[in-house]
């Protein structure tokens, strides 16, 4: 039986189930380019990254912006594109690019899933509706006689649109549990290769600031006055408490010269020798 002699038996579901196959074939072929296409790249792209992001992250930067055409390399380089971020903003980057791609890796899924359901309804449909046919015209009177012969070929091709819209169904069911899986793997793979980006970025953004804090520790009391007046201070000195009182007196015993008179005992100094008094 070819496939015209099917549809021409099948009945008036037929052509619904024929549109649904059709679709369904398409968005089958479609996931299985693109799938094909991220999982012989993806590995490579986080490993170059990684490895990359390891030693210098302008160049982890680079390889992610060329590799904006995978899903994953437009996930490490969300985060990658920001300038100095916080490692707050820096884990915030990464979950928003994860949402947005994942989110869209699930295109198709559901259509599948209507294909799915409708399928076998549609098929049941058909076979309803090719029964009613078959048996609305006999009577009582024609039951066990030989006039009734077509009846039975009437409900065998009635159940051809049962059988085509479980066909579909079952195939289309089987590829969407196939992109599922390759789906959740890839929920794995970005959330491990996102974990590791972000590990590197705080262990150097720690690094980064314990030298500025050893930096800062290690500069003198009065570093403003011996550094040009461009040099700019460090935001921790800006805002430190002046000193009290006790320690300035401190140190105008040490440094005399920049020890200031108070304007009472101004009059009690007494006047150089060989000057005459006011």
């Amino acid at each position: 039986m070819d496939i015209v002699a099917v549809i021409e038996k099948g009945g008036i579901a037929i052509w619904p189930l024929l549109g649904l196959s059709i679709l369904a074939v398409g968005t089958i072929f479609e996931r299985l380019w693109f799938w094909g296409g991220i999982l012989l790249k993806q590995e490579e792209v986080v490993n170059r990254v990684l490895d990359a992001a390891a030693q210098n992250w302008q160049v982890a930067r680079e390889i992610a912006m060329k590799s904006r055409r995978q899903p994953v390399g437009r996930y490490l380089y969300a985060p990658l594109r920001l300038i100095s971020p916080e490692p707050e903003l820096f884990r915030l980057a990464l979950e928003g690019a994860a949402d947005d791609e994942l989110a869209a890796m699930r295109r198709g899924d559901k259509l599948l899933e209507a294909v799915i359901a409708l399928s076998p309804l549609l098929g049941l449909l058909g076979t309803v509706l090719g029964l009613i046919n078959s048996l609305g015209s006999i009577t009582i009177d024609q039951l066990g006689t030989a006039s009734t012969a077509g009846v039975t070929l009437g409900i065998g091709e009635a159940l051809i649109s049962t059988a085509t819209g479980l066909i579909i169904a079952i195939t289309s069911l089987a590829f969407y549990r196939l992109f599922q899986a390759f789906w959740f793997n890839q929920v794995k793979i970005f959330r491990k290769a996102g974990t590791e980006l972000e590990l590197l970025y705080r262990q150097d953004w720690l690094q980064a600031e314990d030298s500025e804090q050893v930096l800062n520790d290690t500069l003198p009391e009065n570093h403003v006055n011996l550094y040009p007046e461009s040099f700019e201070v460090p935001k921790r000195d800006r805002t430190s408490p002046p000193k009290p009182r006790t320690q300035q007196k401190q140190d105008d015993q040490v440094n005399p010269d920049n020890a200031q008179i108070p304007e009472s005992d101004r009059t009690a100094v007494p006047n150089p020798p060989g000057k005459p008094e006011n």
